[in-house]
């Protein structure tokens, strides 16, 4: 098969390779501009670039997919399929009609549920059981192509975004070799509409969401550190600054006592339980104002920690 593939971050980076690894032919790799990164600031290639320069692929990388000059490129490699991975660039109908047998896409939620922008983060916010890999049709108007295939993974309770994410991306690299040994045998993919009854969108995350209100219930604050990390990182304050928080879990096992309010921490031994609105609160990993993350138990003897102090908004 001779495909274009269009991604840009670490997503798509196992799609691709395990792509290359099937022997398809990658005849173009979309993806985006280089972006200044780091204290300098210096341009850093995409992850999709690195790899695909790795593999001396055909690397295009325009700023828009809107220009006649663009389209004329992406035209000229006539290829049979588009695969799309996080891309981040809308991809115009000129364009999506242009290979052969169309463009499909790996969507990182189990479609309808969760279209948009950040399906992992909603999905571990809203206490999900699950989550997968949806294999779509690629169609102008926003994840709400046709569905060819699925992988489920369930949402286990100390599962962050990072690894959710992770898991995503091998599973829909394996959907998406298969899909195309599919297309490639039988000339086309079967697929099934999606039930707009059913749909619900994944809103880009807003950095405001990651402020920690303690009257909140201990499964809700642990499901929003949980989806906040790598980022932007759930906070509260101590003392006065800003304090990271990279990694909680409700602890089930201790009632809240009667006289601790939203945000005390009610124990440091063993571990840093903190209470809630409802239910209590185990920290795990957490980060002070220019410090580096640590364990709780570092944090509990570098800060001399005592029950009866508080984390606040």
């Amino acid at each position: 098969m001779k495909i274009i593939f269009a991604g840009t971050p670490e997503f798509a980076v196992p799609a691709l390779a395990a792509l290359i690894a099937a022997g398809h032919e990658i005849v173009m790799v979309l993806t985006q501009p280089d972006r200044p990164a780091g204290r300098g600031m210096k341009l850093k290639p995409s992850p999709v670039k690195v790899l695909a320069e790795q593999h001396k692929l055909n690397v295009f990388q325009p700023e828009s997919l809107k220009p006649l000059e663009v389209q004329e490129q992406i035209a000229a490699m006539n290829s049979d399929v588009m695969i799309v991975a996080a891309y981040g660039l809308i991809i115009p109908t000129t364009v999506l009609n242009m290979p052969v047998h169309g463009c499909y896409n790996i969507h990182a939620s189990l479609l309808p549920r969760w279209r948009g922008a950040a399906p992992i983060h909603r999905s571990i916010l809203a206490g999900d059981a699950e989550s997968g890999v949806t294999i779509m049709e690629v169609v102008p108007a926003l994840d709400a192509g046709a569905m060819v295939s699925k992988g489920v993974v369930p949402i286990g309770a100390e599962d962050t975004t990072q690894s959710l994410h992770d898991a995503l991306a091998q599973i829909g690299a394996g959907l998406m070799v298969q899909a195309m040994h599919d297309l490639e045998v039988n000339g086309a993919l079967p697929s099934t509409p999606q039930d707009e009854s059913l749909v619900t969108y994944a809103h880009k995350l807003e950095k405001a969401e990651a402020a920690i209100d303690w009257q909140n219930s201990a499964a809700e604050i642990s499901r929003q550190i949980r989806a906040f990390n790598p980022f932007p990182v759930a906070q509260t304050k101590f003392k006065g600054e800003v304090c990271r928080i990279w990694m909680a879990t409700e602890q089930s096992a201790v009632e809240k006592p009667t006289s601790a309010i939203p945000g005390e921490v009610v124990s440091v031994q063993g571990g840093l339980l903190v209470a809630c609105g409802q239910g209590v609160l185990s920290i795990t990993e957490l980060q002070a104002p220019g410090g580096k993350r640590m364990s709780a138990q570092a944090f509990i003897q570098g800060h001399h920690l005592k029950a009866g102090e508080l984390f606040s908004e």
